[in-house]
């Protein structure tokens, strides 16, 4: 495995390869890998020639009382992990790098930016679209790979590929979860014995949303607020947001007829859980599916979320 910090020595490297027909695919990452990291990884290892993982901790995306400073990192141990995993090049450059001088450009996709996980972390969407809409410009993969333990986040870059044609089929892949449903995710480590323990009851949460529309509640905001509830049984547990919405669109809805996403954003402590599922009222859905209509879905299935570019 090679290693760059330097845009121009990857891109170099990279378009010698591409000449001879090699087919690139990217995993952004910022790094602290666990197992769904390397999930990632094994699928683009899978559907092209070549791999790069990028690991950069986007300051962009961070509001002024977030935690960058604190953000773990681990450079040997990451490069270790994707070593052994088989990948081919490292992209690891530093701020300077990335941000020579203060970025004058963003990228915004501000309506989907503002909802949701965007309402109690104004600007992050922007970072987020902006540092991976550089990294497309660096890499140029015709595949890049996202975890969809960040729904909205794949939604959101799926939009920005389709708005602005640029020539990269995102794909999502379903969380990896730990034993007890908890989404893996570097910041579990901020977490307190107790916390940890306490976490739990996020995925429990989304468990409850599937058997709630499957026992017949269709009504989008009673869900809501039986979910609500429900995670008020944590005593440590301080939802921020607790949100059903359109699975392809984010945006609201009344009625559980189409799939919705089920998006939770919880404090425990000073750490922030999000965590998210997509939901089917399978009694309409079998209706539908008995007419031979297609059926929305997950990011990679309807609008926006199809699949980035073909």
């Amino acid at each position: 495995m090679r290693v760059f910090s330097s845009i121009d020595e990857l891109r170099h490297t990279l378009d010698a390869l591409k000449r001879q027909g090699r087919t690139v695919g990217l995993v952004p990452t910022m790094g602290y890998l666990h197992a769904g990291h390397m999930e990632l990884v094994t699928r683009a290892r899978a559907e092209n020639d070549l791999v790069v993982v990028s690991i950069f901790v986007n300051p962009l995306q961070f509001g002024p009382a977030e935690d960058l400073s604190k953000y773990p990192r681990d450079l040997e141990r990451d490069a270790a992990m994707l070593k052994q995993a088989g990948v081919n090049f490292l992209f690891a450059p530093g701020v300077e790098d990335m941000y020579p001088r203060p970025m004058q450009t963003v990228v915004d996709v501000p309506d989907l930016g503002r909802e949701l996980e965007g309402a109690v972390r104004p600007g992050h969407f922007a970072g987020v679209a902006t540092v991976v809409s550089k990294l497309f410009n660096i890499v140029q993969p015709q595949i890049a790979y996202f975890g969809e333990k960040d729904y909205q986040q794949v939604v959101i870059i799926k939009r920005m590929v389709e708005d602005l044609a640029i020539p990269v089929r995102v794909i999502s892949v379903p969380t990896v979860r730990d034993a007890d449903g908890l989404a893996l995710s570097s910041r579990n480590v901020y977490l307190s014995p107790e916390e940890r323990r306490a976490a739990a009851i996020v995925p429990q949460t989304l468990d409850e949303a599937e058997r709630l529309v499957a026992d017949g509640l269709t009504d989008a905001k009673e869900l809501e607020a039986k979910l609500t509830t429900f995670l008020g049984r944590e005593p440590l547990a301080k939802p921020e947001v607790v949100a059903v919405r359109d699975a392809s669109t984010l945006e609201p809805v009344g009625s559980i007829e189409e799939p919705v996403v089920v998006a939770l954003f919880v404090r425990f402590g000073s750490t922030r859980l999000l965590d998210n599922r997509v939901v089917r009222n399978n009694r309409i859905a079998g209706i539908i599916g008995g007419r031979g209509q297609p059926e929305k879905g997950r990011p990679g299935q309807g609008q926006p979320g199809k699949g980035g570019t073909k």
